[in-house]
């Protein structure tokens, strides 16, 4: 090969390079471009815990929860929990743990309180997806439906209560029906806590942090709730975890 054979073959290959790494500048920049859910969905896992897949598209909650705040909240700080979450436990005996079982072993542990939160967390948003389905609302299942009358004396008593709680938070958390000895009971919890560690059983939730409403509502908490419960909380998915 002479000189100018070589040099034309170095030329050749920077120039493969540099489309290459032209077309890697590309496809970030295209990602720029992408919703925060989408952006979420394009991350590969980096540690034991990942963000789970949402069970409806991003405006399929719409009118009430609109794909913009799905694009944050799912998008943004439900995936931002799974992320610090994996960065707190990397190393440790957590880190082998089912996400249940990691609330549980560091509830209450002041050494353990940023791995607690970020945990809680994503296991309250994992819950709170599945609480909601598009078409969601109207009546409840027979069980459940039985299960409400024998603890709250109505249906619609119940839903009352639900709402109490969930306007009743003061600051951010979540409202809850749950379990508590075989007994249907409504509770509320601040910030990232969880019936889990109260050793209820948790049927369905309503995320009353502002990230959850406050694109669509702004100050409108009770507009939000009252359009979760009409619209689209899921009785279905609380029915199945009487079981």
């Amino acid at each position: 090969m002479t000189n100018i054979d070589r040099t034309d073959e170095a030329v050749a290959i920077g120039r493969r390079r540099f489309l290459l790494g032209a077309a890697g500048l590309a496809l970030a920049a295209g990602f720029g471009g992408l919703s925060p859910r989408a952006w979420a969905q394009a991350a590969a896992p980096t540690g034991p815990f990942t963000l789970m897949k949402l069970p409806y598209a991003d405006n399929a909650l719409d009118p009430v929860v609109s794909a913009n705040t799905i694009g944050f909240h799912y998008g943004k700080h439900h995936k931002g929990y799974v992320d610090n979450l994996n960065k707190l436990v990397a190393g440790t005996d957590l880190a082998d743990m089912p996400l249940a079982k990691v609330v549980a072993a560091t509830a209450g542990n002041a050494e353990k309180v940023a791995v607690f939160n970020n945990a809680a967390q994503v296991w309250n948003h994992d819950f709170y997806w599945a609480s909601l389905k598009p078409g969601g609302g109207g009546e409840p299942p027979a069980e459940l439906a039985k299960l409400m009358d024998a603890a709250f004396g109505s249906v619609a008593a119940c839903k009352e209560e639900l709402k109490k709680a969930a306007l009743g938070q003061f600051g951010s958390g979540w409202a809850w029906l749950a379990l508590d000895g075989g007994k249907l009971v409504v509770t509320k919890t601040g910030n990232a806590d969880t019936p889990l560690t109260k050793g209820m059983k948790p049927l369905v939730t309503i995320d009353v942090w502002e990230h959850a409403y406050y694109l669509d509502y702004q100050n409108r908490r009770a507009d939000y709730v009252q359009a979760v419960l009409d619209k689209l909380i899921n009785w279905g998915f609380a029915a199945q975890n009487l079981a």
